[in-house]
């Protein structure tokens, strides 16, 4: 009985003994799978309007509602009667589309040049009345060209407060573009659609300012566009930067030509690159009528 006894006991510290997973292990890599498994929180994306409304989202502003589809932000701050492009609140629809009677805003050097006509009648003699008329560029540079812009103020009636300071701003314009990084030109504005040029380089790259200019934009909620900077310039001109890295820069940072405002990545996209457009009233242009030659 006293062996069996003693068998039975080497028995059962054997078992004890027997090696086996340990329960904090156990309790860690349930942890780390259920870290990995968890869902990335998803950046709102501003696409196109199908419907020409756009309902505005956290992280959302004017400048890039318009870039997206294609239209000047005044435009829409005129046809929302916004007050001034960076006042819009989560959760208001704005219409991406001109209400009826509403007159389009054009730059001025597009305006074809009047030209005089032979009066068939003699002119009538009559009292001065004054005329109020809806803001926009054309209207105010036919009033500012007639009379002086003191006298104008009253006759012109501006779509915002923010209308009158933007307009006189409108006719400066941009000196000196520098490109805004180094690298091989390896897509061009118009091929296969692309509304700008792309730039090959290396990743984390200096990507600079092409000129002086205000932050309007920074985030990742455009789609295609990855990382994406916009940067507003005197006369109505936008440069915009996409697929980077990181972004060095904030809204409504002000920056000078030359500055380091982002690093180029691949954010968004198949390779290491930089995705760059200008564009003005809206409309893209072709970047390389506007920056310098290289060697």
């Amino acid at each position: 009985m006293r062996t069996a006894w003693l068998v039975v006991m080497l028995l059962g510290l054997a078992a004890c003994t027997a090696p086996g997973p340990a329960p904090v292990s156990d309790r860690s890599g349930a942890r780390t799978a259920a870290k990995a498994e968890a869902p990335r929180p998803l950046t709102p994306q501003i696409a196109p309007s199908t419907n020409g409304l756009h309902t505005v989202q956290h992280g959302d502003t004017l400048y890039a509602i318009a870039f997206a589809n294609g239209l000047d932000y005044r435009e829409i701050a005129i046809w929302n009667q916004l007050e001034s492009a960076d006042l819009i609140r989560v959760g208001q629809v704005l219409r991406l589309a001109p209400p009826p009677g509403a007159v389009e805003i054009r730059p001025l050097d597009d305006e074809a040049a009047p030209r005089p006509r032979p009066l068939t009648e003699p002119p009538e003699l009559r009292e001065p009345q004054a005329v109020l008329l809806p803001y926009s560029e054309a209207n105010w540079a036919q009033v500012t060209s007639a009379r002086p812009v003191a006298a104008v103020a009253s006759a012109v009636k501006p779509a915002s407060a923010a209308a009158l300071p933007q307009a006189a701003a409108a006719s400066a314009t941009v000196d000196n573009w520098l490109w805004p990084v180094e690298g091989t030109l390896a897509g061009r504005f118009g091929a296969a659609g692309g509304k700008g040029i792309d730039i090959v380089g290396q990743r984390n790259a200096l990507v600079k300012a092409v000129a002086p200019g205000k932050v309007v934009y920074s985030g990742s909620g455009l789609r295609g566009y990855g990382r994406l900077l916009i940067v507003k310039h005197a006369g109505e001109y936008l440069s915009a930067y996409a697929h980077n890295e990181t972004i060095l820069v904030k809204e409504g940072e002000m920056v000078t030509a030359g500055q380091r405002i982002a690093l180029m990545g691949d954010s968004d996209s198949d390779r290491v690159k930089l995705h760059f457009e200008i564009r003005r009233y809206g409309k893209p242009l072709d970047p390389l009528n506007y920056l310098p030659e290289r060697s």
